[in-house]
Order: structure tokens, then sequence, then C-alpha cells
């Protein structure tokens, strides 16, 4: 067996599992779930039924680069979305089963295991693909703490140039998942001349990208962001989309990956031999997807009306990230975040995430220790309650 397998940490949700094993919550109180962030959403019907109109497709094994017409579609929303010039869809995009799986095995794509030492970064808190990625690719994964006192700015200096010289690859996560975080065009621009001094490739996942709150002010994408700066041809840079979140389809698994051509020529060949064809099916109805909007802004609509009724309801109890994008509140804790967790599923039947479970100790501090993420999936009526109930366990607190 493949040793570095034994470098992976149990996936958060399990350890959340056995952290209730022997609790019995409060049956005063039926569950609701604010700990995953899964799209709960509907899908909608012009969706499912190009699935159903396309059944036929599935006679026929699917090509890894994708039918042209989908890579157009994801081209043409691309130049659309971000303001970009002409996006090349034969050699600047290809579909991808969900970005899950495309910022996995990109690592495996990009790390050069002749250079001893490799190393790839992540931000911490994270999402734990990353690190697996870099365990699995036989590199060493680095932490660059993101923390509330530096607005959620990545501080490139915390790591030494001897690390720099060694990265060959960074994860950026913006929007950012816990915090809501989007990076600006002065953040953008520190990292790419950092890519340029030490020659590592990003990988801007942004996944989150579609779920704002403010319909006149976007988020800035990476190759947005490449483009008012001059970067022609995105050099080293790859984003990863998808529509999961966008369009309330995660089990469809679709997104694609964006950016340089010369990676993106030798991740398709990577591909190619990895087995990772979209579904026919899939393809036609996510085609369908990107080329509709409507039912983009109804879906930032239904959570902007979940996050205003969960912040009136938590600002006073509790210290809460207001976020520029994204489904989470990043919320402090009155007491420990793992401690406040368990107290909530005993008392009230809520399931939250511990901070310290999305990071890791870093210089003897875990950014994340003493907060909780709250995911406003589910329906604004459960959101709510969810929100009443912990701000009943911060009062309980202040009574003990």
């Amino acid at each position: 067996m493949n040793p570095n397998l034994n470098r992976l940490q149990p996936y958060p949700f399990q350890k959340l599992n056995k952290l209730f094993e022997g609790i019995v919550p409060n049956a005063d109180f039926s569950p609701i779930s604010l700990h995953i962030g899964e799209p709960k959403h509907p899908t909608p019907n012009f969706i499912c039924r190009a699935l159903i109109d396309n059944l036929a497709e599935l006679a026929f094994y699917p090509t890894t680069s994708g039918s042209k017409s989908l890579r157009e579609s994801i081209a043409a929303w691309l130049m659309r979305r971000y303001h970009l010039p002409l996006v090349d869809p034969n050699n600047q995009v290809l579909p991808i089963n969900g970005s899950r799986e495309a910022l996995f095995s990109f690592a495996q794509a990009i790390i050069d295991l002749s250079i001893p030492g490799a190393a790839i970064i992540c931000p911490n808190p994270f999402y734990q693909i990353y690190e697996g990625a870099a365990f699995l690719a036989g590199a060493t994964p680095y932490f660059l703490s993101i923390l509330p006192e530096n607005n959620f700015r990545a501080n490139y200096a915390e790591l030494s140039d001897s690390i720099w010289l060694r990265t060959q690859l960074i994860y950026i996560c913006s929007p950012a998942n816990p915090s809501g975080k989007v990076m600006s065009l002065d953040e953008w621009q520190e990292l790419f001349e950092l890519s340029d001094r030490y020659n590592f490739v990003i990988a801007a996942d942004e996944c989150y990208s579609e779920i704002y709150f403010d319909e006149t002010n976007p988020p800035l994408g990476a190759l947005e962001a490449a483009h008012q700066l001059g970067r022609k041809g995105f050099p080293r840079l790859v984003v990863f989309g998808s529509l999961s979140k966008r369009s309330n389809v995660p089990g469809m698994r679709s997104g694609f990956v964006a950016g340089d051509a010369a990676i993106l020529e030798k991740f398709l060949l990577y591909r190619t031999y990895h087995g990772s064809a979209m579904s026919p099916v899939v393809q036609k109805a996510s085609e369908i997807a990107w080329n509709e909007e409507s039912h983009v802004a109804e879906n930032r609509c239904l959570y902007r009306e979940k996050f205003i009724s969960a912040i009136a309801l938590l600002e006073n109890s509790m210290e809460i990230s207001i976020p520029k994008a994204a489904f989470y509140l990043w919320v402090k804790t009155p007491i420990n975040d793992i401690k406040f967790a368990q107290q909530l599923y005993r008392n009230y039947n809520a399931t939250v995430l511990p901070g310290s479970y999305l990071a890791r100790q870093v210089n003897g501090i875990n950014p994340g220790e003493n907060f909780i993420r709250l995911a406003l999936v589910p329906s604004l009526l459960e959101c709510t309650e969810g929100m009443n109930r912990v701000q009943a366990q911060c009062k309980l607190l202040l009574q003990e």
C-alpha cells in the first residue's frame, strides 16, 4: 500500500461523528444540520429535464476533453462573468467531474518529485482535499494561517524563503471556505508576483464564486485579476469552477478547470489515463446550466434572506465575521469550539462544525480554534430555528 495513505487525517465529518458518540440529543428538538456544505435548494426543473431528454447519450463513451459545445458554453460564461477577452475553449477550458476530484488530481499532475522537498502551500483553515492531495502527490503541505485580526488575508511572509523555493503549487480559495473572504486585486498581484519569483502554479478554487450578496459587486475572480494586471495567457494559473453550488446540482458532479493552456494540455493528458471523462448526459445538462443565469440570481436571493435573518439573530450574542460570499457563517464561540458543538448537539439537537476540525496547528496556533462554521444550506425556517438554538446555547453558557 502507498505509505502516504497513512498520513491522511480523518475527514472533519468523521471526527464529528466520533465526537458525538454516546451523546443523546434532547428529544424535545428535531434535528437540524448546519455542519456540512451541501446545497439543499431544489435543482432547477430545466436542468432535470435536460438530463432526462438526453438519456440516449448514455450509449456513447465520453471524451476526456468533453464536447466542443460544452467547452464553448463554459468559455462564454467565463468571458461574460469576468469581463475577459477571448477564452479559447479548445485549450484553455476542460470539463471536470466536480471541482473536488480535479483539485485532488491536479497536484499529482503538477508535482515533480525529481526536485527534492516538493512543497504545496494551503490556506489554514482549509478544504481538507488540499492536504490530502499534497500527501498523495508525495509533497509536504505547509500552511498559511488565515486570521480575523489580519482581515483573513494571507501573510506570505510567514513562510521562509527556503519553503517558497521548494513550492510547486499553492491552493487558494476565494471566496473562502469558511470565512467568505474575497481576495482583492492587490492580494492577487502579491500572489502573482510570488508565483513569478518562485515559479509555482496557483490552483484557484472558486466553487463559491456565484453565492454572493451584493448583486452590483460580484466577487473578483483569479482570471479576471490576471487579465486586469495584464497577465496574458494566465501564466501558471488554473481556476476550478463548479455547478454544484451555483445551480444546486451537487449530485451531477460537474465543473471546469480553466487557465494556462500549457498546464491544461498536460492535465488533459493525465486525465485521459485517469479515466475522468464526464458523462455525456451530464455534459448536455451542464451546457444548458452554464448558459442560464436567472436561476443563479434566484439562488442568491434565497441565501441572502437566510444570512440577513441569521446575522440579526446572532450578532448580539456572538462575534460574527460577515462574509462577502459563500454560504457559511464563521462564528466565534464563547467557549472551546469542540465543547460548544458537543453541548449544542446535546442540549438543542443542532449540529455545527468545530472550526478547529478545518485547520491544523501551526506554531502552536490552530486558527480555527474557538470558531464554528455554520452552513446556511437548509430552508429559511430551519436556518432561523438553528440560529435560535445557537443563541439559546450562548445564553445558557452565560447563566452557568
